[in-house]
């Protein structure tokens, strides 16, 4: 299974496509689609749907995870994020890809397995659970990488749910 993580923004928007086979994982590819920030917002947000679409295009991924907003003390800020992450869900929609979205709290409990880990303790488990030679930056990318690693357990964990209830109904 193929999931593209999105870690959405109008600056930098992260994104890091992680393979499952059995147990392993492995990151396909990874980076960000950046903009500038003399560009009106609408450009900006033109750049990351066409930058995601194309990703979406030239890797086919199953499922698209997106790290949900986290509101905090700038709302000018969050406003951008949620733009971004609304252009992210209608690349994966228009071409056809399943969305699920996943809060801070459970990329963290799925990655490292504590719900309040640091930014280091998410980027450390990152690289080891991708086997990176380096540390994935910026932290937007590290961030998109984990999200498709708690996209990729996630739904696997809900697919042998899915089985059991079948097998017992």
């Amino acid at each position: 299974m193929l999931a593209l993580g999105i870690d959405p923004g109008t600056a930098i928007c992260g994104y890091g496509l992680v393979e499952q086979s059995g147990s392993r994982l492995r990151a396909v590819t990874y980076g960000a689609v950046q903009t500038r920030s003399d560009l009106e917002a609408a450009d900006r947000l033109l750049k990351v749907y066409e930058g995601i679409e194309l990703l979406i295009k030239n890797y086919h991924p199953d499922i698209v995870g997106v790290e949900q907003l986290f509101f905090n003390k700038n709302v000018r800020t969050a406003m951008a994020v949620g733009q971004a992450k609304g252009v992210v869900l209608l690349a994966a929609v228009q071409n056809g890809v399943s969305v699920a979205e996943f809060t801070p709290l459970q990329v963290k409990q799925s990655v490292v397995g504590y719900g309040n880990a640091a930014k280091e303790q998410v980027i450390y488990m990152t690289q080891r659970l991708l086997n990176l030679s380096q540390k994935p930056h910026p932290d937007d990318v590290a961030d998109a990488l984990a999200v498709a690693i708690c996209t990729l357990h996630i739904n696997g964990a809900n697919r042998i749910a899915t089985k059991i209830k079948e097998v017992f109904s």
